[in-house]
């Protein structure tokens, strides 16, 4: 304890950085929106006879998992 009293140590303000607050939710809903949207129209472009509506679900579902996966923290 005596070591430290000459050492200021600076609090973190509670309020996040503005680029947290604004520019980083934006940024993950664009990417998240473009990965869902360019992988469930990429999995309809070839239909393939014996598929049918599985392919395009689980694409989509797959692309919803990822999504969630890697930006759902922010």
């Amino acid at each position: 304890k005596e070591a430290m009293v000459g050492i200021d140590i600076k609090s973190k303000s509670l309020q996040p950085h503005w680029y947290e607050r604004y520019v980083q939710p934006c940024v993950a809903e664009l990417l998240g929106s473009t990965l869902f949207i360019f992988i469930g129209c990429l999995s309809v472009v070839e239909d393939a006879e014996g598929t049918g509506r599985l392919q395009p679900a689980l694409a989509h579902g797959l692309a919803l998992g990822l999504t969630i996966a890697i930006l759902g923290d922010i």
